[in-house]
C-alpha cells in the first residue's frame, strides 16, 4: 500500500471512529432519559451493550404496566418507592443499568468498545465475559417474574443484537493486509527473506510437503529463487539465470520428464540410429568426438567433420592446407580429434592441420614433426592443440592476436606413448605424457616434471580429470607378489598419490576419469573384464562386469550405466547397479572409440588393417571392401520414436503386400493378422 493511499485511509478510519463514538454517547443519553423510542432498529443493531440499556429501561417499564393492569396499589406503591433515581450527573442508580467503566480517563478518551476490542485483541476475555454472564442472568430472572405475574403474555421480548466485531484498529488491519512479510514459524514470525534462507536447504518433497502447511507456507514454498537452485543442483540448464523461464517448477518438472524418458529408451534401445559413412573405398584410420561434432580420418588423406545439431554436409568436408595439395598419393590420418572450438588431425608424415568449428574448410594452423605423430590431445574447451612425434612434446595456443605459438616444446627421455591437455584449466594448458615407466607434467616456460616412475613398472594406460591423474600401472618379475596390476591416482596440485586400486593380473587397458561420475573411476582390462572402483573406499571394484573375451578397449560410466566396447567388436550397454547388460552391437572390427552423452552415442569400429585386398588375392584393385572400411554410429535416445515420421512406411505395411513380406525385419502389424494370413493361405 502506497504512502499517500494509507495517510488517506487512516484519515476516514479515524472518522468513522469519531462518528461511531458520538452516536454511542447521544444513545446512552437518551435512554438514561427515557426517551428509547427515539432509536431505530437501524440505529442500535450494532451495539452490544447500548442493547442491554434498552432492554433494561424497558423491562422496568413493562413491570409497572403488568402491575397497574391487576389494580395491586401496594405493588405499585413499592414498585414507585424503588424506581431508579437519578444522580447529579444524569444517570441512573439503577443496578440493573449499566455502570460507567472504571477507568475514567480511558472512557474519556476513547469509545467503551474500542477499549473492549483492545482486550479482546490482547487475549483478556475473561472479565468480559463475566459481565456478559451477570447481564444475562438478570435478564432472565427478570423475564421469569414477569412472565410468572401475567400467564396470559405471550409476548418474547427481543434478543439482543450482537455483531461481529470488525476492524478497528489501524495498525492491526495494514498487519493483516500486510501480511506476507512476516511468515508464520508455529510460535514466531520471521521475516520473508529469513524464511527464504531457512527453505533453501530443502528439497523437492520436502518442499511440496511445506506447501500444504497454509498459504504463506505455500508462496514461499512456490519461490522462484528456490526451485531455480534446485534445478541447477540437479544438473538442469546450467548456466541459465533467473529470469530465463517464469516457473522454474514446472521447467524442473519437464526436465527430470525427459530424464525419465531418456533413460527407458537407454534401456530398452529406442531411438534413431545413424551410420556416419563418407569416403567409399577407403579405411576409417581414426575418430574423435566432442558433444556435439564428430570427426573421422580415413586413409585417403580426406579428414571428414559431422554437426550432429545441424548435419551441414557443406561445411563437413575439412581441407588439407596447401603443404599436402600435390602430394600423391597423401598420407594417411594418424589420430583426429575434436572438441567444440577447433578440430586437428596429424598423417603419417608428421603434419599436423588445425581447423575452426565454426570459422570454415580452410585450415587456421599447421606445423610439422619431423616424424610419425603418435599422440594429439585438445582441452575440452579452448583451442591449444598438444602433439607427440617419438620424444618431442609440443603445446601450441593462439595469443590475443590470433597469432599462434608455441608455449611447450619439451624432449623427453623415451618415446610418447599417451598425451592428454588437462581439462578445464584457467590459465596456460597443462600437459600429462606418459613415456614407458614415467609420466611427465609439462607446463608453460618450464621443464618437465615427474609425477610418477617406478622402474620396471610401465604405465599401459592414462586419463586426467581437473584435479587428478589416473594411470595403469603394470607389475612385472618380483613385484607381482604384490597384488598385481594396479590404477594409481595422483592428485595434479600436489603431485602426490592419494589413493591405489585394483589388483589384476591382466594389463589394464583403458582407464575413464574425466566422464566419470566423482569419487568413480570406471576401467577395462584385458583379463576381459570392466570395473568400477570407487576412490573413497579400498582397492576393491564396487562393480565387476565380464564383457568382452578379446579384452576391453574402451569404457565409460556415468551415475547408473557402463558402455563398453570390446577387441572382437562389441559395444555393450550395462546397468550399473544390477549388473546387468541391457544390450549389445556388434561389428567385425574392434571398437576404438566411445563417447556418450546425455542422449547419443557415438560408436567407432576402426579395422587394424589400413590396406586390404579384394575378395580375390590375385586381384589389383586396391578400393576396400565395405566389410573392410570400418563404421561410425550415432545413436540418438532423444528421439521420439512414437511419432509417425519415425517409423518407415515398409513397417507399417502388412503381409498382404508383397512389397513389406520380401524384407527380413519385423512389420508393425498385430500377430492375429499373421495367423489370418496364414489361414487364408
Amino acid at each position: 500500500m502506497d504512502g499517500d493511499e494509507l495517510r488517506a485511509f487512516r484519515e476516514q478510519w479515524k472518522k468513522e471512529i469519531g462518528r461511531t463514538s458520538i452516536i454511542q454517547q447521544i444513545g446512552v443519553e437518551n435512554i438514561t432519559k427515557g426517551s428509547h423510542e427515539k432509536f431505530t432498529h437501524e440505529n442500535t443493531k450494532n451495539r452490544y451493550f447500548v442493547d442491554q440499556q434498552y432492554d433494561t429501561v424497558h423491562l422496568g417499564k413493562r413491570k409497572e404496566r403488568v402491575s397497574e393492569s391487576h389494580g395491586s396499589s401496594c405493588f405499585s406503591e413499592e414498585r414507585r418507592r424503588s424506581a431508579p433515581k437519578e444522580t447529579e450527573g444524569g444517570a441512573s442508580s439503577d443496578p440493573l443499568a449499566v455502570q460507567p467503566s472504571v477507568d475514567q480517563g480511558k472512557a474519556k478518551d476513547q469509545p467503551e468498545y474500542v477499549s473492549i476490542a483492545e482486550d479482546l485483541l490482547d487475549g483478556r476475555t475473561s472479565p468480559l465475559r463475566d459481565r456478559i454472564q451477570v447481564e444475562r442472568t438478570r435478564r432472565k430472572r427478570q423475564f421469569d417474574i414477569v412472565t410468572s405475574v401475567n400467564r396470559r403474555t405471550t409476548t418474547q421480548e427481543r434478543p439482543p443484537c450482537k455483531v461481529t466485531r470488525e476492524e478497528t484498529l489501524i495498525d492491526r488491519l495494514i498487519e493483516d493486509l500486510n501480511e506476507i512479510n512476516d511468515i508464520p514459524f508455529f510460535d514466531v514470525e520471521l521475516p520473508y527473506e529469513l524464511a527464504l534462507k531457512i527453505f533453501q536447504y530443502l528439497g523437492r518433497a520436502e518442499l511440496g510437503r511445506c506447501a500444504q502447511v497454509s498459504k504463506a507456507w505455500k508462496t514461499l514454498a512456490e519461490d522462484e529463487l528456490l526451485w531455480y537452485r534446485l534445478c541447477l543442483q540437479e544438473g538442469y540448464l546450467v548456466g541459465a539465470s533467473v529470469s530465463d523461464s517464469p516457473c522454474w517448477k514446472g521447467t524442473l518438472r519437464d526436465c527430470r520428464d525427459t530424464e525419465g524418458n531418456l533413460r527407458y529408451n537407454w534401456k530398452n534401445r529406442i531411438g534413431a540410429i545413424s551410420h556416419l559413412q563418407y569416403e567409399l573405398g577407403k579405411v576409417l584410420c581414426d575418430v574423435g568426438s566432442s558433444e556435439h561434432h564428430v570427426i573421422a580420418g580415413y586413409t585417403s588423406g580426406d579428414v571428414r567433420l559431422w554437426d550432429t545439431l545441424h548435419w551441414d554436409s557443406g561445411a563437413s568436408y575439412l581441407r588439407p592446407s596447401h603443404v599436402t595439395l600435390g602430394v600423391d598419393p597423401r598420407p594417411h590420418v594418424s589420430q583426429a580429434k575434436v572438441n567444440g572450438t577447433v578440430a586437428a588431425t596429424a598423417y603419417e608424415d608428421g603434419l599436423v592441420d588445425v581447423w575452426s568449428t565454426e570459422s570454415g574448410q580452410e585450415p587456421i594452423h599447421h606445423y610439422q614433426h619431423l616424424q610419425r605423430v603418435h599422440a594429439v590431445a585438445l582441452g575440452s574447451e579452448g583451442a591449444a592443440v598438444a602433439t607427440a612425434s617419438g620424444t618431442l612434446v609440443r603445446v601450441d595456443c593462439p595469443v590475443d592476436k590470433g597469432y599462434w605459438r608455441t608455449l611447450t616444446q619439451a624432449e623427453l627421455p623415451k618415446p610418447v606413448e599417451s598425451l592428454l591437455l588437462v581439462p578445464e584449466r584457467q590459465g596456460a594448458p597443462l600437459a600429462v605424457a606418459s613415456a614407458g615407466e614415467t609420466v611427465h607434467l609439462l607446463r608453460a616456460e618450464q621443464d618437465p616434471s615427474v609425477l610418477h616412475s617406478v622402474y620396471g613398472h610401465p604405465v599401459t594406460c592414462l586419463d586426467i580429470s581437473p584435479s587428478q591423474a589416473a594411470l595403469g600401472v603394470k607389475s612385472c618379475g618380483w613385484a607381482m607378489n604384490d597384488g598385481g596390476n594396479k590404477i594409481q591416482v595422483y592428485s595434479l596440485e600436489t603431485g602426490q598419490s592419494e589413493v591405489s586400486v585394483g589388483n589384476s593380473a591382466g594389463d589394464f587397458t583403458c582407464v575413464n576419469l574425466r566422464d566419470s561420475p566423482a569419487h568413480l573411476l570406471v576401467s577395462g582390462n584385458k583379463d576381459r573384464r570392466v570395473r568400477v572402483f570407487d576412490l573413497r573406499g579400498g582397492g576393491s571394484p564396487v562393480a565387476s562386469l565380464y564383457a568382452h573375451h578379446l579384452g576391453v578397449t574402451a569404457v565409460q560410466a556415468d551415475d547408473w550405466k557402463i558402455v563398453s566396447g570390446g577387441g572382437e567388436g562389441l559395444v555393450c550397454v550395462w546397468e550399473m547397479r544390477m549388473g546387468a547388460k541391457l544390450w549389445e552391437m556388434h561389428n567385425r572390427h574392434p571398437v576404438r572409440h566411445v563417447r556418450f552423452s546425455h542422449g547419443t552415442l557415438v560408436t567407432a569400429n576402426i579395422p587394424d588393417e589400413k590396406s586390404p585386398r579384394g575378395a580375390c588375392i590375385t586381384d589389383d584393385d586396391l578400393t576396400a571392401h565395405r566389410r573392410h572400411r570400418g563404421v561410425i554410429c550415432l545413436y540418438d535416445f532423444s528421439v521420439d520414436t512414437a511419432a509417425p515420421d519415425h517409423v518407415l512406411p515398409i513397417c507399417r505395411s502388412n503381409y498382404a503386400e508383397s512389397s513389406g513380406y520380401n524384407y527380413n525385419i519385423g512389420l508393425a502389424v498385430p500377430y492375429d493378422a499373421i495367423s489370418r494370413a496364414q489361414a487364408s493361405s
